[in-house]
């Protein structure tokens, strides 16, 4: 996400490294690459010309401080004033309102308004324990329906029978009664896409807006991000046309450029609500503009990613997992789980982007595929071995390793290769355990560069490497960790 845009920032702040002052001259030429990147990432020339104007100014003026590095001190700048533009702060739904809060969902065709509506169901339900009631009101593609109550189905929520041959002004009335009839908290209804040059299809949906205005209807239009500039004419026109209250952009995760991000809420005024992440039901993101602007600046967004692990990872499996660490237990099922806890929190790629500085790392290193390729390849061998083989790898002997390898559709050679590098891990993770229980820095056998207790150049502490006593550790970086 937003890989080239990010690249061109940092190429950028380069120009600023070793300079002692920010003036006019020096800035220049990191603004020359801004303003480039931002036009080439697709984003409104008047949001550019608005958004250079404003750093600039800043970088100039008296909100410069005396003693801070001043390349630290204009990405800052560039951070807040990013943020300004997608803006300033996350903005979400008052769903806490009481009464029905019915939702509009409208937008071209294509552009994942039906998909939209089940995660946002299945966001309801699992992160703000809303009941809500899905609404088929796609009187132009009958599929849509059947689409809709598909997903209904799989993340367990109720959908309303629309009958396809009433206006869908008609369909929402009736959808609003039965979901007030059965005490729903939210109503999501799922609109036909329609081109908004399209002036009679553009009337329909307004006269189903003002057919539930009592309702004081939350309009969102989903729009992919991927169509950059053309994603916030859309948004424009259909903000004059019906007045929208946010916009939802789809296939975020496939966005190289963001013009739509960075563009929309200055042309519009109206905010980002949400963001789509991804394909599952579950990849959906409320748009926070400050955590973006630290992504494409490389420095990362932690906070999203404690939320993310808060959501996903199951407390008491890790606390048991800790305990076995604790004991000098590693066992294979433990690094199962860890490469499922790895999981649930998305792509490797994804979620090394959200600490901070891993950005530039990653676009040195490049595709992350192969790595992920061979946490399956492991995935398939473990699920071949006994549970008394996952407890004691050491059992894994000849006769075991052709069963395995057999059963995984591997090479002996590939089994043997898995068996290598978890001793590896399971000496990495004791020597990590004796470090924060005692303080020290023990070796790691198997880690390049570190033969024997330390990298090349590493300067040993005192206390370092020495056996941890019993009790409380009070090593170099504060050990005592465990008790």
């Amino acid at each position: 996400m937003f890989d080239n845009l990010s690249e061109k920032f940092s190429d950028a702040f380069k120009t600023l490294q070793g300079k002692s002052r920010l003036s006019e001259d020096n800035i220049e030429e990191a603004m020359g690459m801004v303003r480039k990147a931002l036009l080439e990432a697709d984003v409104n020339f008047k949001v550019v010309k608005s958004f250079t104007a404003a750093v600039k100014e800043k970088a100039l003026g008296e909100k410069v401080l005396s003693g801070v590095n001043p390349s630290e001190q204009f990405i800052k700048i560039v951070q807040d004033e990013l943020g300004a533009v997608m803006g300033v702060e996350s903005e979400e739904v008052d769903w806490e309102k009481p009464g029905l809060k019915v939702v509009l969902v409208v937008g071209l065709n294509g552009q994942g308004k039906t998909t939209f509506s089940g995660k946002l169901s299945n966001f309801l339900r699992t992160k703000k324990k809303k009941e809500s009631l899905l609404v088929p009101a796609d009187t132009f593609r009958p599929a849509a329906k059947d689409q809709l109550i598909t997903l209904a189905k799989q993340i367990d929520v109720d959908w309303f029978d629309s009958d396809l041959s009433m206006h869908p002004k008609d369909i929402a009335l009736a959808a609003i009664a039965e979901a007030k009839k059965l005490h729903k908290d939210v109503l999501i209804i799922d609109t036909a896409g329609r081109l908004h040059v399209d002036e009679a299809l553009m009337l329909q949906i307004k006269e189903v807006k003002e057919a539930i205005k009592g309702e004081n209807p939350e309009v969102l239009l989903v729009a992919d991000a991927m169509t950059g500039q053309e994603a916030v004419n859309v948004a424009k026109s259909f903000h004059e046309t019906i007045g929208l209250t946010g916009v939802v952009l789809s296939k975020m995760d496939s966005d190289a450029r963001g013009g739509a991000a960075l563009s929309i809420r200055h042309v519009t005024g109206v905010p980002i609500r949400f963001i789509s992440m991804g394909e599952k039901m579950k990849d959906l993101e409320l748009f926070h503009p400050d955590r973006l602007a630290s992504r494409i600046l490389d420095m990362g967004d932690v906070v999203s990613l404690v939320e993310k692990a808060q959501e996903n990872i199951d407390e008491k499996e890790a606390e048991k997992m800790m305990k076995n660490l604790e004991k000098g237990k590693f066992t294979v099922d433990d690094f199962m789980k860890q490469m499922d806890m790895i999981g649930k929190l998305g792509s490797m790629s994804g979620i090394l982007k959200m600490i901070p500085g891993m950005g530039g790392m990653l676009r040195q290193v490049g595709d992350l595929s192969p790595a992920e390729d061979e946490m399956k390849r492991m995935r398939v061998i473990i699920n071949s071995m006994t549970k008394q083989e996952r407890d004691d790898y050491k059992l894994v002997k000849e006769s075991r390793i052709k069963r395995i390898a057999a059963g995984s559709g591997n090479t002996e050679n590939a089994v043997k290769d898995f068996i290598a590098k978890f001793r590896q891990m399971e000496k990495m993770m004791g020597g990590m355990m004796q470090m924060m229980k005692g303080g020290g820095m023990p070796g790691m056998p198997g880690m390049p560069g570190m033969p024997g207790g330390g990298a090349p150049g590493f300067r040993q502490q005192p206390g370092m490497g020495k056996k941890p006593k019993k009790g409380k550790g009070k090593g170099p970086w504060g050990g005592g960790f465990f008790k």
